[in-house]
């Protein structure tokens, strides 16, 4: 007799990036932060190739419950998408529940955002932000905090303790105040 799970309650995030902009610790801080939201997290990159510049994934899984599936996320209900060429490159919204929501990491208006979804569509800035705080276009913090507003599946205070504990000192701070303007960018 086969099993059938139900997997209600557990919310799934692609992230869509490119090699070098921080997708895979992106992944892993929203899992850290989900678990010390009080939830049970995972956080893992898409097996293959990694090269700088070409295009990855990443998951995110966060539950109520224990998480036992280990496969990658097909259908997700959350997209993040952290470099808006990808869109011309990638189905990004490929599998995306009608109910979902996509992140983009862009200065256009989310109505400008050419992706063919029923899903809402939300935008920032995160590399002007990034390049703000940090100095380098790695956005991968401005978009977790920005998904963490749009969302509210992880509290705001655990992804800026997990973003100060991942890169620590200075680095972490500035890393928090990315993540902080672009929580406060989404409406």
């Amino acid at each position: 007799m086969e099993q059938t799970v139900c997997w209600c309650g557990m919310e799934q995030i692609r992230i869509h990036g490119r090699g070098g902009q921080g997708c895979v610790t992106m992944a892993s801080m929203m899992a850290e932060a989900a678990f010390e939201s009080g939830k049970h997290a995972q956080g893992f990159p898409s097996f293959g190739v990694e090269r700088l510049g070409a295009p990855i994934e990443s998951y995110v899984r966060v539950d109520e419950r224990k998480i036992t599936d280990r496969s990658q996320v097909y259908n997700p209900d959350y997209v993040i998408v952290q470099d808006s060429t990808l869109i011309e490159l990638v189905d990004v919204a490929g599998g995306l529940k009608e109910d979902g929501m996509i992140i983009v990491n862009s200065s256009k208006d989310a109505e400008d955002i050419d992706i063919d979804t029923e899903a809402k569509i939300v935008t920032v800035d995160a590399t002007e932000i990034a390049l703000k705080h940090l100095g380098r276009p790695i956005m991968n913090t401005a978009l977790a905090g920005a998904f963490t507003r749009a969302t509210g599946l992880i509290k705001k205070e655990s992804m800026a303790g997990i973003i100060r504990e991942t890169f620590g000192g200075e680095i972490g701070e500035k890393n928090v105040k990315a993540m902080k303007e672009a929580y406060e960018a989404v409406e």
